[in-house]
């Protein structure tokens, strides 16, 4: 009796052990498969969280953006908490306040207005959280340690010689009627695009080649607030009923596809598209959708294309460099002074696209498809 009672006690606890072990596997499965769905690594191979501030979904390419940063550094085991302001200051200051609070380790900021983020990146900075700048540089603060960009002024000077070669001023022609539009005013990248263009258009207009009939030619002047398309629209109405009564705009410096949508509304709107009126030559940046349609459709003739992809890259390749306590790879050390320091900065290439080489340039490289471009 002993004997059998002794056999059952150690059946009972192999089948006890086993049913432990068998439980054990089952929670570290729902761990990872928990893990996955959160878009973090599995078990054990989370290396913590990172915050992505950008500014607004209403650009296309800022949505874009902050999906390739989130693939990025989701394949690196990150997880990764990405919002958008919608162009509210005071949202990107919560929403990056909240991010410091839920211990992000790296911060990428896309700001809105690249002054009014001082306070809050020194409470980022007094919990140990870099910050990388991406593509709008944050100023006022010592709280930045890098910063990630396209080369801005060569941005205005593509957008200005595309004007200059379409018009040929170089070979003398001319005059010819142009009206200038400006980036916000709050964004230290519209002042390099527009320094960029003028270091090419100033000559002419000096000279009588090129004729601004509204005279607005500085930046305060031409300037658009938060890149607004509508806002583009209504002073570009303005211009026109003002100064061209009895005249046709023969090219616009446009600096952003989204400003050149609204000012291509303008311009048919009072008969520009026709045989008889032909639309002027009319610049942008950032290849949106809407606007390589609109090059393809010939009403805008050019915009620059500035690939995010590599951006992205460029900006979390700089954010491991910092978590690793590594410098990070940089190609300009001495333009970008955001008033309390020059921030390291690494300068992508910026390239013209019209309707003779986009195929080449936003379709072969795989950033928009055949279809979409129907």
């Amino acid at each position: 009796m002993k004997r059998t009672l002794t056999v059952m006690a150690v059946m009972a606890l192999v089948l006890l052990l086993a049913a432990c072990g068998s439980n054990n596997g089952n929670t570290g499965n729902a761990v990872e498969t928990n893990a996955a769905a959160n878009g973090g690594s599995s078990a054990g191979g989370d290396k913590g969280s990172v915050g992505i501030s950008m500014p607004t979904k209403s650009s296309e390419r800022w949505v874009g953006d902050g999906a390739n940063m989130k693939k990025e550094f989701e394949a690196l085991g990150y997880t990764v908490d990405l919002q958008y302001a919608e162009d509210v200051i005071e949202n990107q200051v919560a929403q990056i306040e909240n991010m410091i609070t839920k211990g992000v380790k790296v911060l990428v900021v896309a700001s809105i207005d690249g002054e009014s983020l001082t306070d809050v990146l020194q409470k980022a900075a007094d919990q140990n959280i870099k910050v990388i700048a991406y593509d709008r540089l944050i100023k006022n603060t010592e709280n930045v340690s890098y910063y990630a960009t396209f080369d801005n002024f060569k941005v205005g000077v593509l957008q200005a010689s595309y004007i200059e070669d379409k018009l040929g001023l170089k070979d003398g022609k001319g005059p010819f009627n142009i009206e200038l539009f400006a980036g916000s005013p709050d964004d230290n990248n519209a002042y390099f695009f527009f320094d960029g263009a003028m270091s090419v258009l100033q000559p002419y207009i000096d000279s009588g080649k090129l004729v601004v009939k509204s005279k607005q030619t500085s930046m305060e002047q031409v300037a658009t607030l938060r890149w607004d398309g509508a806002t583009a629209q209504s002073r570009m109405d303005n211009l026109l009923s003002a100064n061209y009564a009895d005249a046709n705009v023969d090219a616009v410096l446009s600096p952003y596809d989204g400003i050149s949508i609204g000012i291509i509304s303008s311009l048919k709107g009072v008969g520009y598209g026709s045989a008889d009126k032909p639309m002027p030559v009319i610049t942008g940046q950032d290849a949106e959708l809407a606007s390589i349609k609109s090059i393809i459709a010939g009403e805008q003739t050019s915009t620059i294309f500035k690939d995010t992809r590599e951006l992205a890259k460029v900006a979390v390749n700089m954010a491991e460099s910092v978590l690793q306590g590594k410098e990070a790879e940089v190609n300009d050390t001495e333009t970008y002074d955001n008033g309390v320091k020059v921030v390291p900065s690494y300068l992508l290439e910026p390239v013209s696209v019209d309707k003779e080489n986009y195929k080449e340039v936003v379709v072969d490289s795989g950033y928009y498809t055949e279809d979409e471009l129907k």
